[in-house]
């Protein structure tokens, strides 16, 4: 997922993962402009990993859980199949050493 290849937008995720932040809560503390936090919420928020709604004159940010579930569901399956592939090359070398 590119959406989380840069490490601006995986900060703002792990801090939206304590919950539901305004924009300037999340750029409090990052290297980067409040507009430049607005810009990666709006990629995160494209790629389905988080969602907004309007409070009073502001927008509140929080994690999609639509999203993240199909963010486990794909590291889930990579890591079964990352963990069959290590079984059976682990069964090779142990046939090989017999």
């Amino acid at each position: 997922m590119t959406a989380l290849g840069d490490p601006t937008r995986r900060a703002i995720f792990e801090r939206l993962a304590d919950g539901p932040l305004p924009v300037g809560a999340i750029a409090r503390g990052l290297p980067v402009s409040r507009p430049a936090v607005s810009q990666h919420l709006r990629v995160l928020k494209h790629a389905g990993l988080v969602r907004d709604r309007p409070v009073a004159n502001r927008r509140v940010y929080s994690l999609d859980p639509h999203g993240v579930a199909e963010l486990r569901a794909y590291f889930e399956q990579f890591w079964d199949h990352a963990l069959r592939a290590f079984k059976t090359a682990a069964e090779k070398v142990e046939e090989e050493t017999q």
